[in-house]
């Protein structure tokens, strides 16, 4: 299974377009997947006795990272970085086993024109530091505001096709780390 994370909790994000997008496509190629949106965490996950005790309402969180095969993780750009709510839930999560000899891939969305490379470059240093096994072809999308169209479809399909050569190369990857099929 492939989990496909919107890495913000903004309401009605372009990342969650994005990332629907993406498990879209996961779908297209008969790849089990999951879309995990941080804005459906539970509010409780943000109080500090979280650190020892994890709400009810966040196991389907961890259960979906556990389980997965590979982690496509939809991150937007925000000041220079991606959001804090995505590194909360990156510290929230079991450890070391979230992360640990799992494959994780990386779209950066924003609305500059370099597509969130800070953001995905900061994020690998995490996940590496965590252990994860990095997919080295990165997709970003700059200029996002003006890419999507009313339905949260890419208007330019060229957009699209990245994604998609993305995800033929993840599954091959995540298939040859983990040594099962997807599909």
């Amino acid at each position: 299974m492939i989990t496909v994370i919107s890495g913000t909790n903004r309401p009605a994000s372009n990342t969650r377009k994005v990332a629907g997008c993406v498990q879209a496509i996961y779908q297209s190629l008969e790849v089990k997947r999951e879309l995990l949106d941080l804005a459906e965490m539970p509010p409780e996950i943000f109080s500090p006795a979280s650190y020892a005790a994890k709400p009810a309402g966040f196991t389907r969180f961890t259960d979906s990272i556990l389980t997965s095969d590979g982690l496509v993780v939809v991150t937007p750009e925000y000041n220079g970085s991606f959001p804090g709510v995505l590194k909360y839930f990156v510290d929230m999560l079991p450890f070391p086993e979230s992360f640990e000899h799992r494959p994780v891939c990386f779209v950066g969305l924003a609305a500059g024109m370099w597509g969130a490379l800070r953001s995905v470059e900061q994020l690998q240093t995490i996940f590496g530091y965590r252990n994860a096994l990095v997919y080295p072809e990165r997709v970003f999308l700059p200029g996002i505001n003006g890419m999507l169209d009313a339905t949260g479809r890419f208007a330019n399909e060229e957009m699209e096709k990245r994604l998609q050569k993305q995800a033929d190369g993840f599954i091959g990857f995540v298939e040859r780390e983990r040594g099962k099929k997807l599909r």
